[in-house]
């Protein structure tokens, strides 16, 4: 290793290590503050309006971001734009949070003095005690001191690591308030990874379905598997409830006077089902385990009465892995 390489690793160490202590540091320092901005947020009959300038603003719109994908409506207003005119998109029933490191941010005037004179609750963010923020804010939270992670102290570093921190913080306290569940959180995030990572088994599984019943003679079954096209046929029994499987394995376990046998014979018994409000990923990992491709769908309430077919490629084409 060069010495330049030992010197560029020493930085990026001592950079994420003086901001680790930043957060050590906000999280202590968390006070009633922190509980009466949540509190305001859930009173809001309206959004929450995130707004900053420079860093600040880039850590604003994560910050609504994030609220808005954990159900808390929210949005950010940009306050040099808002002083031509975006104003309107804060209204009576919003919430502002509004950040600012030094708290005396020339752009946000406006913005501040909308919300008082409207009577718009104001969560003010800042790390200087006393600053026109937060002093005109109805909820001041006040950023520990800590030092930025350059030697020079001047670039917005541990500061907006803190924000970004306090952000997710109440974020994470409004969606726990509100029992905000995983089935809530894929309504936001319907595409891409997470969005499959949340899907449920009722949203992939066929409702057409491969089942003979156990009485049957095979030859029915082989057609069965051929029509419907998933490999494998269902075998229910006198009552209709699934009572075992015929899979591609069975038949050759049983290949000697197939046709003679029915199709309860050739069954696997108390074959491995899944419910229908499962997450898909929890059937693939099953169908993994098991080395096989198919899933009955049964209701948990209502043993035996199946109500779909899972198969691994329809996972597959979502994007569940």
């Amino acid at each position: 290793m060069t010495s330049s390489t030992t010197d560029f690793l020493a930085t990026g160490r001592r950079v994420i290590a003086r901001e680790a202590e930043a957060l050590t540091l906000l999280g202590d320092s968390l006070g009633d503050s922190f509980g009466r901005a949540v509190e305001l947020i859930l009173a809001a009959k309206g959004r929450v309006i995130v707004s900053g300038m420079g860093k600040s603003g880039h850590i604003a719109r994560k910050i609504a971001a994030t609220l808005a994908s954990t159900g808390t409506p929210a949005h950010f207003v940009h306050p040099a734009e808002a002083s031509h005119g975006d104003l309107g998109m804060v209204t009576q029933g919003d919430v502002a949070l509004v950040l600012s490191n030094s708290g005396e941010t020339s752009e946000l005037a406006d913005i501040v003095a909308h919300t008082r004179r409207f009577s718009i609750p104001l969560i003010g963010v800042a790390g200087r005690d006393g600053s026109t923020l937060l002093r005109a804010s109805d909820v001041a939270i006040l950023l520990p001191p800590a030092p930025e992670a350059c030697e020079t102290g001047i670039v917005p570093t541990t500061s907006t690591t803190m924000t970004l921190a306090l952000g997710d913080a109440l974020a994470i306290a409004l969606m726990e308030h509100r029992a905000f569940t995983p089935e809530h959180f894929r309504m936001f995030h319907p595409g891409g990874k997470l969005g499959a990572k949340l899907l449920k088994v009722r949203d992939l599984m066929h409702a057409e379905l491969p089942l003979i019943g156990h009485d049957r003679p095979m030859g029915e079954a082989l057609l069965e598997i051929s029509r419907k096209g998933f490999g494998v046929v269902g075998v229910t029994d006198d009552a209709g409830l699934l009572a075992g499987i015929v899979t591609d394995g069975d038949l050759r376990r049983h290949m000697e006077g197939l046709l003679a046998l029915t199709a309860g014979q050739v069954m696997t018994r108390a074959p491995r089902t899944v419910a229908p409000d499962a997450l898909a990923e929890t059937a693939v990992a099953a169908m993994n385990d098991r080395k096989i491709t198919c899933l009955f769908v049964v209701d948990p309430a209502q043993p035996g009465q199946v109500r779909g077919i899972l198969h691994i490629h329809d996972c597959l084409r979502a994007g569940v892995v």
